[in-house]
C-alpha cells in the first residue's frame, strides 16, 4: 500500500519570516514487512521527534506540492524602507497612488514657472531700459548692451550649476527649491529698481548665481513620480519653464512703464513712475514669495539612511542586509571628483547634454531676437510694435503651449519616441524661421495673424525639444547622480545661454547696420544664422553622435 508522511521541514524557513512550510515525504513502502516498517518509522521520529506529529496511530493526508507559482508569487527580498528616511516615505506613497498624481505636477509647475518667469521677463522692455540709461552712443548699440544684461543671468547660473547639484545629492532637493525660489523674491526686485547699466547687470548676474534649482526639479520630478508618469513630470518641467519663458516677457510687457500706459492709475511722480520697469517685477516677485511658502509642505525625495533605523521586526537575509549596507555606503561615501569622473564619461548622458547645449543657444538667442526685433522700427526691418503688444502675442503663445504639452505632446511622445519628436521639430522649425523676415511687409489682421500663428508653432518646436532631452539626460543616470548630472547641464547650458543674447544682441546690432548688403540684408541674416544654429542641431540628434541610453 501507498503511504504518506505529514513532516515539518525546516529548510523551508525564508528570511522573509519564519514560514512554517508543510511537505510530503511519500516513501513506496508497498514490498516491506510491518516489523521493518516500524523500525524506519521509530528511527525517524527519534531523529526529529520536536518537529514531527505523532505517527504512531495516524492517517494517512497526502498534501499538494507546492507550484513554482506559488513558490515564486512573492518577491523573495522585500524592498526595505526606513522609518526615518524621507526617500522611503516618498517610494511608499508612490506605491499606493492610483491614476496621475496632479497635486505634485501642480506643484512642481509653479516651482519651476517661478524660476522661468524672471529669466525673459525683461526682454520686451530691455530696448527701453537700455535707452533710458543712455549707455548707447547710437540707436543701432542698443541691442549689443541688451545682450550684456541678458547673458548675465545666465553667466551666473553657468558657475554655480554644478556645486548646487552636488549639493542636493548630499542635503535634499528641497532645501536647493526653497534657496532658488527665495533669490527670485530678492534680486529680481533689486533689478526692478536698477538706476543704471551696471546695477541691472549686477543684479541679475545674482539671481542666476543664487537660483540652481532647474537642475534638482528635474530630478526631483523623476523621483517623485511613477515610472510610467515620468515622462508627463519631465513634461511638466519643460512646459512650465517654456511658459514661463513666454508668459514672462508678455507680464513685462503689460506692466513696464504702467506710468505712461495707464497713467489713471500711476501717476508719474509715483514710485513705478520713478522705476518705470518695477512693476512686472514686483508682480513675478510677489509670486515668488507664495511659491516659497508652498515649497515647504514638499515632500523630499532624497534618500537618507542610517542602519540602525532598522526595524526589529523585520528579519532579512545576511545577502540583502549585506548587499544594501554596501551600496548605501558606496554611495555615500563617494567623493564629488569620482563621481564627476564618471558622470563624464557617461556618453548616453554627455552626448544629450551636448545636443541640449546648441538648442538652449538658439532658443535663449530666438527670445531675445524676437524682442528686439518686434520693437524695432520699421527702417532696420522691425515691427514697430509697444511692449504691450509683445506681450499679447507671447500670452497667447502661452495659453497655445500649456494646452499642447498636456494634451498632445505624451502620446506623441509615446508613438514616436522623444528622439524622433526632436528630430521632427527641428526639421520643421527651418523653413518657419526663415519666414519671419517677410512679416515685417505685413500690417494690420495679416500681420497679427501671421505673428501669432509663427511664435505659437516655433514655442511647440522648441519645448518639445527641450522635453525630449530632458527624457534622455535622467534616463542616462541612477537616482543618486541625478543632482550632479543635471548640475552639469545647466552648467553647459547656462553657458551656451550666456552666449545667446550677448551673441543676438551684437548679431542684431550687426545685421541693423547692413540693410543694404547683397546677401541677406538687415534681418534676414539674424533669422538664416538662428537656422544654421538650428541645423546644427538637428544633425547631432543621429547617430553616431547622440546616444540613447539602454533601458
Amino acid at each position: 500500500m501507498d503511504m504518506g508522511i505529514a513532516c515539518f521541514d525546516p529548510s523551508f524557513r525564508k528570511s522573509r519570516g519564519d514560514l512554517k512550510r508543510w511537505t510530503v515525504v511519500e516513501p513506496i513502502v508497498r514490498d516491506y514487512d510491518n516489523r521493518k516498517l516500524g523500525l524506519e518509522l521509530d528511527t525517524w521520529i527519534s531523529k526529529r521527534k520536536k518537529e514531527f506529529i505523532e505517527l504512531k496511530r495516524y492517517t494517512v493526508v497526502q498534501l499538494k506540492e507546492p507550484s513554482m507559482a506559488d513558490e515564486y508569487s512573492a518577491p523573495l527580498l522585500k524592498k526595505k524602507y526606513y522609518k526615518d528616511c524621507s526617500g522611503c516615505k516618498v517610494d511608499q506613497m508612490k506605491e499606493l497612488q492610483h491614476g496621475i498624481p496632479f497635486r505634485e505636477l501642480f506643484s512642481i509647475w509653479i516651482v519651476v514657472l517661478c524660476t522661468a518667469l524672471p529669466i525673459s521677463s525683461l526682454f520686451p522692455f530691455l530696448y527701453f531700459m537700455i535707452k533710458d540709461f543712455q549707455i548707447a552712443k547710437r540707436e543701432e548699440d542698443i541691442g549689443s548692451y541688451a545682450g550684456y544684461v541678458g547673458s548675465a543671468f545666465m553667466l551666473g547660473r553657468a558657475l554655480t550649476s554644478v556645486p548646487w547639484g552636488i549639493f542636493a545629492d548630499r542635503y535634499g532637493r528641497k532645501p536647493v527649491i526653497i534657496m532658488g525660489t527665495i533669490s527670485v523674491v530678492i534680486f529680481n526686485t533689486l533689478f526692478g529698481l536698477s538706476v543704471n547699466f551696471w546695477m541691472a547687470v549686477i543684479t541679475r548676474f545674482l539671481l542666476g548665481s543664487m537660483n540652481g534649482l532647474l537642475g534638482p526639479i528635474k530630478a526631483y520630478a523623476v523621483e517623485i513620480f511613477r515610472a510610467e508618469y515620468q515622462a508627463l513630470a519631465l513634461s511638466s518641467v519643460s512646459t512650465s519653464w517654456g511658459i514661463g519663458l513666454i508668459i514672462g516677457p508678455a507680464l513685462g510687457g503689460y506692466l513696464a512703464q504702467p506710468a505712461e500706459k495707464y497713467p489713471n492709475v500711476f501717476s508719474k511722480d509715483s514710485l513705478f513712475g520713478r522705476f518705470p520697469y518695477f512693476l512686472p517685477c514686483l508682480i513675478i516677485s510677489l509670486f515668488a514669495l507664495a511659491v516659497t511658502i508652498a515649497t515647504c509642505w514638499l515632500p523630499e525625495t532624497l534618500h537618507k539612511h542610517n542602519v540602525s533605523d532598522r526595524s526589529s521586526d523585520d528579519s532579512y537575509d545576511a545577502l540583502e542586509a549585506a548587499t544594501h549596507e554596501s551600496n548605501t555606503k558606496e554611495i555615500t561615501e563617494k567623493d564629488e571628483g569620482r563621481e564627476s569622473t564618471s558622470l563624464l564619461k557617461n556618453w548616453p548622458l554627455m552626448s544629450s547634454i551636448i545636443v541640449y547645449c546648441v538648442f538652449s543657444l538658439h532658443d535663449m538667442a530666438y527670445t531675445e531676437i524676437f524682442s528686439l526685433w518686434a520693437v524695432s522700427p520699421r527702417q532696420f526691418g522691425g515691427l514697430s510694435y509697444s511692449t504691450e503688444d509683445v506681450g499679447q502675442v507671447l500670452a497667447i503663445t502661452g495659453f497655445s503651449l500649456l494646452v499642447f504639452q498636456f494634451s498632445v505632446y505624451p502620446y506623441v511622445e509615446r508613438m514616436l519616441g522623444p528622439v524622433m519628436v526632436a528630430r521632427i521639430a527641428s526639421l520643421l522649425s527651418i523653413p518657419l524661421l526663415q519666414s519671419y523676415s517677410s512679416m515685417a511687409l505685413l500690417s494690420g489682421f495679416a500681420l497679427g495673424l501671421a505673428i501669432n500663428s509663427a511664435s505659437i508653432l516655433k514655442s511647440l518646436f522648441s519645448v518639445s525639444i527641450i522635453t525630449g532631452l530632458f527624457i534622455l539626460q535622467n534616463q542616462a543616470v541612477e537616482q543618486h547622480q541625478r543632482g550632479a548630472a543635471n548640475g552639469i547641464a545647466m552648467t553647459a547650458m547656462s553657458l551656451f545661454k550666456a552666449i545667446g543674447p550677448a551673441g543676438g544682441g551684437a548679431l542684431f546690432s550687426w545685421a541693423e547696420k547692413r540693410q543694404d548688403a547683397p546677401f541677406l540684408p538687415g534681418i534676414q541674416m539674424v533669422f538664416f544664422m538662428l537656422n544654421v544654429v538650428q541645423a546644427t542641431g538637428m544633425l547631432m540628434t543621429f547617430e553616431p553622435f547622440l546616444a540613447q541610453p539602454r533601458r
